[in-house]
């Protein structure tokens, strides 16, 4: 598997990592992050997804290792941000809507569980972080993946907000709207000791926790905390 990360900046190494669960606001946190402080955001997510999105198409079952492993070793990964915009491509093809489909959102949460995908990623994920200055989000980034980052952030919204971002995120996409919302809200509260767990290991971590802040002062406070340790490491 190749992977190109492009932004039109310079690299540098200094690592922030954004963890949380489903709609707790990580990916629209990083996104910020990136733009402000000149950080390349990198959607582990969307790794994920075109993994998913590429077994789907070869019809390839969960459990058949070999073809999985074969996906893998052939897909080539571009994450692209253009003036803060993110364009993801597998094997030249835009594929930065065809990885948000229900479809593979349904199907990459199993995908992501599959330790050949997991450790190919991870290790793609480090990778990406030796020549560059990047913000991560994605489950287990500052846990598993970079325990030593820069700063980490374990982002924690309410159970009711988590389901509002999902319902509105079904809306935009007007798709069996009664049915998935319905679906969504039941889905969130069932993460809600699956969230503590979570929360729990974060913090023996060492992360830092930012919950039910309004948004706009949830943001300042983390933008002054990656800053304030991206300047300690100036002096």
């Amino acid at each position: 598997m190749k992977i190109k990360i492009s932004n039109g900046g310079e690299k540098m190494s200094f690592i922030v990592a954004i963890d949380g669960p489903a709609g707790s606001g990580k990916g629209t946190v990083a996104k910020l992050i990136g733009e402000r402080l000149n950080l390349t955001n990198i959607d582990t997510g969307a790794m994920f997804r075109c993994i998913a999105l590429q077994m789907q198409r070869e019809n390839v079952k969960l459990e058949d290792e070999e073809k999985i492993k074969e996906i893998l070793d052939k897909s080539n990964i571009e994450l692209k941000t253009n003036k803060g915009i993110l364009k993801v491509y597998l094997n030249g093809e835009d594929v930065s809507t065809a990885i948000r489909t229900e479809e593979v959102s349904n199907f990459v949460s199993p995908v992501s569980t599959i330790k050949i995908v997991r450790e190919k990623l991870l290790m793609l994920q480090r990778k990406i972080a030796e020549t560059q200055d990047v913000v991560m989000e994605g489950r287990d980034i500052g846990t598993a993946v970079f325990p030593n980052a820069n700063v980490k952030i374990f982002l924690v919204a309410s159970i009711e907000e988590r389901a509002k971002r999902r319902m509105k995120q079904l809306q935009e996409k007007e798709a069996q709207q009664r049915e998935e919302l319905m679906r969504a809200h039941s889905e969130l509260y069932t993460l809600q000791q699956q969230h503590r767990a979570l929360l729990t290991a974060h913090q023996m971590s060492g992360g830092n926790e930012a919950d039910r802040l309004k948004a706009k002062e949830q943001l300042t406070r983390i933008i002054a905390q990656v800053t304030r340790a991206m300047e300690a490491l100036k002096q």
